[in-house]
């Protein structure tokens, strides 16, 4: 099999975790991911309870940004974002059931304490919450341009509130007519 961000070079038995094996290439030092052993090592190795800092920042990865095909079947892979914080994205074969983790991702993983929801990151679920964040954050960062940073506290604030408001319909009835 060869590797499917470099094209050449063979990929070969690896561990990328204790127990967890997945087919590794020496060049790119990326991985592919049987999420059937993924499946098995989830359910007899506990999450790690480590806190989320800077270790996020300290993690070197690479990202492949075009398209890969999945090296056991050649059909394009799909690109599933990990975390709204980050740009990196896992490559997952649908027929195959494997992901390809580019080089430093699964340490990206762990770091973010994801590597016991890799499943999850290739669901429809995970992706839309991941955009509905970015969304609001965006819309966050124009209303803090426009208002700036107190104002938009303020609005935060008001927004906590009515949303605890048992009257919240007549409140917004009321700013909606002025």
């Amino acid at each position: 099999m060869k590797c499917p961000h470099c094209k050449t070079t063979d990929l070969k038995p690896t561990m990328i975790d204790e127990y967890l094996p997945a087919m590794g290439c020496d060049t790119c030092h990326g991985s592919l991911l049987s999420l059937l052993y993924y499946r098995h090592w989830a359910e007899t190795h506990r999450p790690p309870q480590s806190e989320l800092g800077n270790a996020v920042a300290a993690v070197e990865t690479s990202d492949t940004t075009g398209a890969i095909v999945c090296p056991k079947c050649a059909r394009v892979m799909a690109k599933y974002k990990l975390s709204g914080r980050i740009a990196n994205r896992a490559d997952m074969c649908a027929t195959c059931d494997e992901a390809w983790l580019d080089g430093g991702e699964w340490q990206l993983l762990e770091a973010l304490q994801l590597s016991h929801k890799v499943p999850a990151i290739f669901t429809d679920a995970w992706q839309r919450r991941i955009r509905r964040e970015l969304t609001e954050e965006t819309r966050r960062e124009i209303l803090t341009r426009m208002i700036g940073t107190d104002g938009t506290a303020k609005v935060e604030e008001f927004r906590a509130w009515l949303a605890q408001s048992k009257h919240k319909s007549h409140i917004l009835t009321y700013l909606y007519r002025n």
